[in-house]
């Protein structure tokens, strides 16, 4: 088949949608095609593999989720104190503005703690991900280094699986959860 990089990324979102809506269970490439609207055996000829999928979708889904240049402006020009709580509540907000996105987030790494072909292909790209957050961190000059960066990736998977799921306080605001808590870790982590 010809590479046609339009038709490899709605194969992409419509494998993100099923995982972030149904689960992994109902993640097949015939379901894909359909959803995709493409011939069958087109997810299959993209993605021989379901690790293949998994990865594309992994990321397909932080593609989709990259922030707003305009916005990290805003936040550089705040205080450093103010600008780590405005980066994890931004975080947030972008994740529960896409609720299936987030939720296929979850989906493949729990996909990759029962799977070793596809932990082998999503653990390198998370590490890297995470690599690249604390380089951020550091260039930006914000407190605590890559510790509090790491606390803050638990922070907001936390804040996230609970307001996909079921919630524990279903009034809270998770931004607002995730700007406080920010706060408070930076407190206490320290420079």
């Amino acid at each position: 088949m010809v590479a046609n990089p339009g038709r490899r990324a709605d194969v992409t979102r419509a494998a993100l949608e099923i995982l972030g809506r149904h689960g992994s269970r109902a993640l097949t490439h015939r379901a894909v095609d359909s959803l995709a609207q493409m011939p069958p055996g087109t997810c299959s000829n993209y993605f021989p593999s379901r690790a293949a999928l998994l990865l594309a979708m992994a990321r397909g889904a932080f593609e989709q989720l990259a922030p707003d240049p305009a916005r990290l402006t805003e936040l550089e020009r705040a205080p450093a104190g103010e600008a780590l709580e405005g980066y994890a509540a931004y975080v947030v907000e972008r994740l529960i503005l896409r609720p299936d996105l987030a939720r296929a987030l979850v989906e493949l790494r729990l996909e990759a703690s029962r799977s070793p072909d596809v932990a082998a292909v999503l653990t390198p790209f998370l590490r890297q991900g995470l690599r690249a957050d604390v380089a951020f961190h550091e260039s930006r000059g914000l407190p605590g280094g890559a510790e509090l960066v790491l606390l803050l990736h638990h922070l907001v998977n936390g804040i996230l699986l609970d307001h996909l799921t079921v919630p524990l306080d279903p009034g809270s605001n998770p931004v607002a959860v995730a700007r406080r808590a920010a706060r408070r870790l930076a407190q206490d982590v320290g420079p």
